[in-house]
This record gives C-alpha cells, structure tokens and sequence, in this order.
C-alpha cells in the first residue's frame, strides 16, 4: 500500500490523500484549499494523475476542506463511489450545493462589476454539478468493514468534531493506515469525544491547534461577557460562523446563557440557510450528539431564522442590540460578508471570531489587528471591537491530539502529521517524539510513502 499527499501538506486545507493498492487508487478526502490565493488558485489545477483513475473516495467528513474538491473531481472524469457516514451525506448534501451556488453568486457579481482579472470569470464549480455528484454517494455505518475497493478494507470510526465525522482506517494485506480527519475536543459542547484509535501501522494524524493549548477559560463567560458589553453600548454582535458544528454549538451556548439570564433577552438570528438547514440535521440525527431533543427545541424555538435575501438585507439596518450568526467562519464568502460592510465600521458593535482563522483571510486579519479589509472590491474601515474566542473551536488542541494518540493500542510504525500549517504541524511532530518516542514526520506536497 502506498499513500500520496495531495493536499493538506504544509497547510491547513485542501485535504486529500491518495492510497494505491495492487493497481486500484481511494482517495481519502477531497477537500478545497482555502484562504491565500496561492493556496485558492490550486483548486483550479488538474490532480497528478487523470480523475477517472480514481476508483473511490473515503470523506473523513463534510466540511468544504475535506469535501468540497468532489464536484471538481466529477468534472475532471470521476466515476467512482463517495463513501461517507449517513449524516456526512445529509451535510455534502447542504454544504456542496450551497458552495457551487456561492462561486456562481460571486462569478457573476465579478462580472457585473468588472473586478476579476478574467473575462468572464467563471465558477469553480455550479450548484447543479454538487447535486449531480451527490448520486455517487454510498452510505457506510459507523465501525462496519467494507471494501471501496478490491483487497482493501475500510472501516470509519467517530472523531467527534461535526455531525458525522469519522477517522478512517485501511487494511491491505496485512498493513494498516488510519487517518485521524478532523479530531473534536473531549469537552466539546455538542459532540461526543473522538472514539479510541484502533492499532495500525502508520498513522496520519491532523495537526490544525498542534502548537497551542485551548484557552483554559469557559467558552460561556467569554462570550457572555462580549455580549453584554455591546448591548449595553447600543450595538450588534456579528458571528461568522462555520454553517456545520460551530454555528450549532453558539446557538445551543446562547440559550444557556438566556436561560441563566446572562444575557440580555435580545434577538437572536441565523443568516445562512445551510446552516439552518445543519441545525436540522443535528436535530434529526440527535443520537450522535450531547444535544437531546429538548436543547433542539429549544434551539429552535429561541432562534430567528432568516431565509430570503430580502430578509438578509433587512438586518443591516437593525438599530438594537442582537446578535446575528452568519457564514462563513472564516469571512470568506456569504451573507456575512454583507454584514461586515454595514456593522464594522460602528464602534459600538462587535465582531466575535469563535475559533480557527486560516491564514490569507479576512478572519485571519482582523485577529491580526487590521483596521482596513477588502470586500467585494472595495476596503472597509473597521472599528468595531473584534473579539477573539478560541475557547469555541471544534478541534482537539495539541493535548487533545497527544491524548487520541496515547489511546492506541500499540505503538504505529511511522505518524505523519498533516493538516495543519508549517509550525503546529512541526511542534506537534516534536511533541509526539518527545512524549512518545516515536517516528515522526511531516510529509510534504506531492510526497509518496511506502506503508511498510
């Protein structure tokens, strides 16, 4: 068995790893990379071998870093099966067509507005490849063995993180290979803890928070805390937030803080339709989760959700206190971009960041302290309080990665340490040296490994 790194190597997104055996190629992941445009122009490239030569696809999970390559790998000659967990399908089923719908929304206001360099710009992908590739899809229960292809055996284990996600583990002749995907936190609001690793020859394991600790502070006062210091000046609290896991887990955090009177009973809203729809997804699929059905409906019953783009726009005018949930996350795209022009520039406001910022993007740089960003062509002032809450994040920190690992059975021949930029993937691999004493190393874009 050998594995490829095509992605998430030497940064944080764009997931994707090719396994060969006797002939026939899985590829595990299939994400976009995300955030600098040397990173964002990659997704436009063709793969170092022709798509239809993949047989089949493994997700780890739904996010778009992880998933959101499958229409583009369609529409480079895939023809292979997508196998995921039955609620990963229900999320690419949002989050895929949701992202062609975005590219072609931007595509089209770039060309009404004459600010891409290309003529016409186009779409990565539409909103009708997402729905066509969704039929590739095969549903696979967790911890059951199956075969993506002929020799090999697959088997997906909970990681916690989002609705769904699962490592991935292979065997292939008496040798073995687990990918971690994305790892959640063992305190985590919503999910359960990531499920012990089973025992494998090689491990791959993620390392987005493998140089730093959680804050070891309640994601509840913290959030508390910005929330009625920007009533009381008058203002708006706008959160961009992942549509999937984070955006599930501020809304479940602000009707316990309601309900413990913590916060002033302000309007509480949810500006992205795929995230309302990932928040009724988490309610049909409660049993994966902490949440019961009573925090679902009550969720539910204390959040306003807004659907049309007319409505959308109405919230730019509020004129008191409320809070309002919004994608993306990393204020990449979406209606919070819109958001960010009409509240950023009101000093009374605030604009919460809850967790991971990637590098090359617009959340990346307000942590960074910038006063001006780029929307839509054009730089906005921003002077209203901008406050950071890693506390929020769905990933295991560098403990929590130490802890999954110190959970197996037997010592791995080999880790390698992916996803994750060049210094926490570095420090983590220092880190399982030291603590374990075993090989560790990060491989690098392009780099083939024997699992021997």
């Amino acid at each position: 068995m050998q594995i490829q790194f095509l992605g998430a190597a030497g940064t944080v997104t764009g997931s994707k790893t090719l396994v060969e055996h006797d002939g026939r190629r899985v590829l595990v992941d299939c994400g976009l990379f995300q955030g600098v445009k040397q990173l964002r122009l990659r997704n436009w490239n063709a793969l170092p071998l022709p798509a239809e030569d993949i047989d089949a696809v493994l997700l780890t999970h739904a996010h778009l870093d992880h998933s959101g390559f499958l229409p583009r790998l369609m529409n480079l000659g895939f023809q292979g099966r997508i196998h995921a967990t039955r609620a990963t399908i229900d999320l690419c089923r949002l989050l895929l067509a949701d992202a062609g719908h975005l590219f072609e929304e931007e595509a089209a206001y770039a060309n009404r507005h004459g600010f891409s360099r290309h003529r016409p710009a186009l779409p990565l992908f539409k909103k009708e490849d997402a729905q066509r590739v969704l039929r590739q899809f095969v549903p696979q229960d967790f911890n059951a063995s199956f075969e993506p292809i002929a020799g090999l055996r697959a088997r997906l284990q909970p990681a916690g993180h989002i609705l769904g996600a699962a490592s991935v583990r292979l065997e292939a002749q008496g040798r073995s290979v687990l990918f971690s995907g994305d790892l959640g936190r063992d305190d985590d609001l919503v999910m359960e803890p990531p499920a012990p690793p089973s025992a494998s020859d090689v491990v791959i394991i993620e390392s987005t928070y493998g140089d730093r600790l959680h804050e070891a502070v309640d994601p509840l006062d913290q959030l508390a805390d910005v929330i009625a210091r920007t009533a009381a000046r008058g203002g708006i609290v706008v959160i961009p937030a992942f549509a999937v896991g984070r955006a599930q887990a501020l809304l479940h955090a602000l009707q316990l803080l309601k309900t413990a009177q913590r916060i002033p009973d302000l309007p509480i809203y949810l500006n992205s339709p795929m995230a309302a729809g990932a928040t009724r997804l988490y309610t049909a699929w409660h049993e994966l989760h902490r949440l019961d059905e009573a925090d679902c409906a009550r969720i539910a019953a204390g959040t306003r959700i807004v659907e049309t783009v007319e409505d959308s726009k109405r919230l730019n005018m509020l004129k008191w206190p409320s809070v309002i949930v919004s994608a993306s996350g990393m204020l990449t795209g979406g209606r919070v971009l819109h958001h960010l022009v009409a509240f950023a520039g009101d000093p009374r406001n605030s604009i919460v960041l809850p967790g991971f910022q990637a590098p090359g993007t617009r959340g990346a740089a307000l942590l960074a302290g910038a006063t001006s960003l780029k929307v839509h062509g054009q730089y906005l002032t921003v002077r209203a309080e901008v406050a950071p809450m890693a506390a929020m994040s769905a990933h295991a920190d560098r403990d929590g990665l130490l802890r999954w690992l110190g959970r197996l059975p037997s010592p791995p021949r080999e880790v390698l340490v992916t996803h994750g930029e060049p210094a926490a993937a570095d420090a983590l691999r220092l880190a399982i040296e030291e603590r374990f004493g075993w090989p560790a190393r990060v491989p690098e874009q392009g780099e083939r490994v024997e699992v021997r």
